[in-house]
């Protein structure tokens, strides 16, 4: 009989026991300590989080294996040995939820391809948390994830993405590295037009928190936020 794979979100960033109380219940909390086996983006990252919730088993006798974008496809199913094998495992992210804009994504596909039995528990996203915060439309909208880095490519993407949001009427949602927030927000500024409206999300869950949504003509007249290396989505909706 195969085991279940359990998708288990982490925190949004680092902080106390009621930081973490706060974005993860405590039955996921107690599920994710449970397991004997994991999957996760790096082992001393997964590690770390293990030892912030709490496990049942001495952390170096919990099974840890790696899936990242360097992992090639050929290794996926070899990932799912231990679940064919009857034994519980949980995939978890370096931050917020597995599978969402994570490398995941396939293991879980290929989980479902084998009959593996497939549990998402609770916790933080910070697209929905954006989302939610933004004011913009939450009925349609779509996550982008990186836009290009060269300016040029950058700039005629946002203005494809402003004209989908205008006729679609949808949110657009997309991410940068963290060091390079800036140069995504100056370009969101220069390129769009007074009227569309763009929310910037940062540090979401954390003590820094800071949510704004405002019109580009806005934006223009307000003191930027700090973006600098502070992790950040943002949305967008053309009038």
């Amino acid at each position: 009989m195969n085991g279940t794979l359990y998708l288990i979100p982490n925190t949004l960033g680092d902080g106390d026991e009621a930081a973490l109380a706060a974005v993860l219940p405590a039955p996921v909390r107690e599920r994710a300590g449970a397991l004997a086996s994991y999957i996760g983006e790096n082992a001393k990252t997964t590690r770390a989080f293990l030892k912030r919730i709490g496990t049942a088993l001495p952390i170096q006798q919990i099974a840890i294996r790696e899936l990242n974008v360097n992992t090639p496809q050929g290794e996926i199913d070899g990932l799912l040995a231990p679940l064919l094998a009857g034994v519980d495992t949980g995939l978890v992210s370096e931050a917020g939820c597995p599978a969402v804009a994570d490398p995941g994504a396939l293991l879980v596909r290929r989980a479902h391809e084998h009959g593996i039995r497939v549990v998402p528990l609770v916790g933080p996203s910070s697209i929905l948390l954006a989302l939610m915060a933004s004011g913009l439309d939450g009925q349609r909208f779509a996550f982008h994830g990186y836009l290009p880095v060269e300016s040029g490519a950058r700039a005629k993407r946002l203005r494809e993405l402003e004209q989908r949001s205008r006729h679609a009427n949808e949110t657009q949602i997309f991410i940068e590295t963290p060091y390079r927030n800036a140069a995504l927000f100056n370009a969101l500024i220069a390129t769009c037009a007074p009227s569309t409206r763009i929310c910037v999300a940062v540090d979401l869950t954390l003590p820094g928190e800071t949510i704004a949504s405002r019109t580009i003509a806005a934006w223009k007249k307000t003191p930027p936020v700090d973006l600098h290396k502070r992790p950040a989505i943002f949305l967008m909706l053309a009038a």
